[in-house]
């Protein structure tokens, strides 16, 4: 049985049971949102950053983040500083960083194709990137450089022409900048129009645009942008979504999670750190056990008993642990392993199991899949080239994580002469027809017949055309 403690995970007991599609997707450990309320508080926020612009940015950086900016938008010399001042070791892991991640996404650029469907038929794809993009960069609990470079390479490697990062003021020093260390990163990047602002207004700042209420904003602060990405909390989230279709974003991120299928065959300390290691975001953090092995099971519970005191941010992560976004299910073997998997959808999914490389082909719903028990998820938020930022809460099912296809859009190009269009003109005026729209084969007969108009006489004027 696995033993109860000061930090045991709710079971959910799968064994036995054959769940429909729906009873499996019920089942599956979800937080609580609360997106309602988050869009009473978050609407006001847009309506008035759109309305008084840097004067209200001000205004709810006091507020929220008890602090009041005198420069909005950061000096560049406060991040050649924050770069000057940043430790040698720390600088050395963002370098190496960026170089993983510019290779992989170096690798994804789409490629631009054509396809010629007869002589005189041919239609492209080009690859454009998006002109200017908004990042957003949290704060909260902790501060994200690795966020920066997340967001901003697979930008960089896109092509897009003009990015801008808004990122939440630090307490730090009460010069009302952000964190140095993302500062630094930024400049390590090249990346130089960087904002003290958080949450909801940092959104609407990037929706809207801002003009300027001092004279250091200038008379516009920030100029719109064509797409927002970045994860947040649930009110940078619900910004997001709100102001979606007038700009494009990314996903609507929930809370972080972590979902770990297993067997016994896996090291339970192992399991339980890593389990550890994501409560560690919020109390909203979700981390799930898939196993057959009640063993393990049993195993993992005895290590986060004992582990969890002894971690910095005890309470953050027991109240993430026992939470309902959080559990172990317990399974009949790895078929129904695999398909709670699947159904849960996971942000990180690792794979820790006798044959994981027979495992990792089964998965069709996951962020990222990290394979085996060396490749856990801190690899992944940090270096291993891959992005962290992903979806979360079941999204998976249909989106996917963030990468230079995400800062790009596919334009198709269609190349007819004379000889490809009067090829297939007749059929297209049959099928408008057929659906009411008359005038939209009449464009095309125009271009080879006197009179489209003349319904009785067209087939006769498509035969002597040669389009019959």
């Amino acid at each position: 049985m696995v033993r109860m403690g000061n930090n045991t995970m709710r079971i959910i007991d799968l064994r036995g049971k054959h769940l429909t599609r729906a009873e499996m997707l019920e089942a599956m450990p979800r937080a609580e949102m609360g997106t309602s309320e988050a869009s009473a508080l978050v609407r006001p926020i847009l309506e008035d950053v759109k309305s008084r612009g840097a004067a209200a940015l001000r205004d709810y950086e006091e507020k929220f983040d008890h602090i009041r900016p005198e420069h909005l938008r950061v000096p560049v010399e406060a991040m050649r500083h924050a770069l000057s001042e940043l430790d040698d070791e720390v600088r050395a892991a963002i370098e190496e960083s960026v170089r993983r991640i510019r290779a992989v996404c170096s690798s994804q650029v789409p490629k631009n194709f054509h396809t010629d469907l007869a002589d005189g038929a041919r239609v492209s794809e080009r690859w454009i990137p998006v002109e200017r993009v908004g990042l957003y960069v949290p704060g909260g609990k902790a501060v994200y450089p690795s966020s920066v470079i997340m967001n901003v390479v697979p930008a960089q490697t896109a092509g897009v022409s003009s990015l801008a990062i808004a990122t939440p003021p630090s307490g730090q020093g009460g010069d009302g900048l952000p964190d140095a260390t993302i500062l630094a990163t930024c400049a390590i990047l090249g990346v130089d129009e960087v904002y003290a602002v958080g949450g909801a207004q940092a959104v609407a700042m990037f929706a809207y645009g801002a003009r300027g209420s001092e004279p250091q904003d200038g008379e516009v602060l920030c100029d719109p942008v064509d797409k927002i990405t970045g994860p947040g909390n649930i009110f940078v989230a619900t910004a997001k979504s709100m102001v979606s279709g007038m700009v494009g974003i990314d996903a609507v991120a929930g809370p972080t999670e972590i979902a770990i299928l297993a067997d016994d065959t896996a090291n339970p300390a192992w399991v339980a750190v890593d389990l550890m290691g994501q409560a560690e975001h919020d109390e909203l953090a979700g981390s799930v056990l898939i196993t057959d092995s009640e063993d393990l099971a049993a195993g993992v519970q005895n290590e986060l008993d004992k582990r969890v005191p002894l971690t910095e941010h005890v309470e953050r992560m027991s109240i993430s642990l026992t939470g309902r976004q959080s559990g172990i299910i317990l399974t009949d073997g790895l078929d129904q392993s695999v398909d709670a998997a699947n159904a849960y959808a996971a942000e990180h999914l690792e794979i820790q199991t006798a044959d994981a490389d027979a495992v990792v082909p089964r998965i069709k719903n996951a962020g990222a899949i990290f394979r085996g028990p060396y490749s856990p998820v801190p690899l992944g938020d940090y270096m291993s080239g891959s992005n962290h930022v992903l979806p979360t809460g079941g999204t998976a099912r249909f989106d996917a994580g963030l990468g230079v296809h995400t800062f790009m859009k596919p334009v198709e190009v269609i190349e007819y002469d004379k000889r490809g269009l009067k090829a297939i003109a007749a059929r297209i005026y049959a099928f408008a027809v057929s659906e009411d729209l008359p005038a939209h084969g009449e464009c095309v007969l125009t271009r080879f017949i006197d009179n489209p108009y003349d319904k009785a006489g067209v087939k006769a004027q498509e035969k002597k055309a040669g389009l019959r």
